[in-house]
């Protein structure tokens, strides 16, 4: 298959999965959580404000909130993400619209608790898979990039002070603390549930192989998995001669397709599979690091005064 079809078919996998994963979350959103009035963090939970306090559309509601703030933030975000946004927006919306109706009563009668804890796992889930192909579901995410980009504060802790105060909002309209604790137990279960969907997609593992093939197995490794390999020198204590190693990165999706490259090539060889936390680099994640302007000015200033004293110290000799 060619690069442009690739890439092409990677595309709508990607905007497919998307859409099951807005699906998830709407379901959840609608057939659980909205059911039984509780007001939730991000655009969502705006929403639900208002159509809880004044009657509004809650599909209407999202949309018309997410494109005002993309309208705002347009220069902030980048035009790739304004378009994500704006067709996932799009997506949400529909479904929201068309599954709010349909459940006028939780799907778990009189189960408060139950309701909330599904209901979170589904759109925790659903929000996983939309992150992890390169989707966006807008709302809060937009607020907490403009404050990240102009401030200090992380784009975590604006994410959770914007959640804290949507749903301790809805104590104006209910005038109960449990419909608070509710919201925050969700918030809770549905961050926990998304990073455990982004996380197993990018858990990462890291194989050591000893085998007297190692040329005929790195090339497969190349050529067929298209992972790069490095080859170590080493010597093996017990026969004092020396050996070939090896090092492979790999997501662990593929630990599969290793094993069977390996076992083609060399049934005898010996392996090692470590799990690994996080693989930075070309292939894998990207490193994302947040300086804060002082500390890059500090750092321009002490290499300048290094730059200077080298320079004194190079007259003086």
């Amino acid at each position: 298959m060619n690069s442009p079809s690739k890439k092409i078919l990677n595309e709508v996998k990607d905007y497919v999965m998307i859409f099951v994963g807005l699906l998830s979350y709407c379901f959840g959103y609608t057939a659980f959580i909205l059911p039984e009035k509780v007001v939730t963090g991000g655009v969502t939970g705006m929403a639900s404000l208002f159509y809880f306090g004044l009657g509004w559309n809650v599909a209407i509601t999202y949309y018309v909130i997410n494109i005002i703030l993309l309208a705002i933030a347009f220069r902030t975000v980048g035009k790739q993400f304004v378009i994500r946004t704006i067709i996932g927006a799009t997506i949400a919306t529909a479904l929201l619209g068309v599954m709010t109706p349909l459940f006028k009563v939780p799907i778990v009668p009189q189960e408060t608790f139950m309701n909330v804890i599904i209901g979170a796992v589904m759109c925790g889930v659903g929000l996983g898979i939309v992150f992890t192909h390169n989707g966006s579901s807008a709302g809060t995410d937009i607020i907490a990039a403009m404050v990240n980009k102009h401030s200090n504060i992380s784009f975590g802790r604006t994410l959770m002070y914007i959640d804290l105060l949507i749903i301790s909002s809805s104590y104006f309209i209910f005038h109960t603390p449990d419909k608070i604790v509710y919201g925050l137990i969700f918030m809770f279960i549905c961050s926990i549930s998304a990073d455990m969907v982004i996380d197993s997609s990018r858990q990462s593992v890291q194989f050591m192989i000893f085998s007297k093939k190692w040329e005929e197995i790195a090339d497969a490794i190349t050529h067929e998995l298209h992972r790069g390999c490095t080859v170590l020198q080493g010597t093996g204590w017990y026969s004092k001669s020396e050996q070939h190693v090896l090092l492979v990165m790999s997501r662990r999706y593929e630990s599969m397709h290793l094993f069977r490259i390996i076992k083609a090539i060399d049934p005898d060889a010996f392996v090692s599979q470590a799990k690994i936390k996080g693989v930075y680099g070309e292939g894998f994640d990207h490193v994302k690091v947040n300086m804060k302007k002082h500390e890059a000015n500090e750092s321009a200033v002490n290499d300048a005064t290094s730059i200077d004293a080298q320079s004194n110290e190079t007259a003086n000799d």
